[in-house]
């Protein structure tokens, strides 16, 4: 079952994404993109976290406030 409802992307997820069956070429577009995985027994993983970062996209609970709005 896929773990993607909490945020984690399994290697089966990820090969999804990427189009790509083997390990080595589902790491090397996530590599390439930028994307920073983690190596488990059964394949990479990362998060979606990670993913959007690495696409710019920003949390808006990350978001950082000026003292002027207090």
């Amino acid at each position: 079952m896929s773990q993607a409802t909490t945020g984690v992307l399994t290697f089966q997820d990820l090969q999804h994404i990427t189009g790509y069956q083997r390990r080595s070429d589902v790491e090397r577009s996530l590599i390439a993109q930028g994307v920073r995985l983690f190596r488990g027994r059964t394949g990479p993983w990362t998060t979606l976290d990670l993913i959007n970062h690495a696409g710019g996209v920003t949390s808006a609970s990350a978001e950082r406030y000026d003292t002027d709005i207090l």
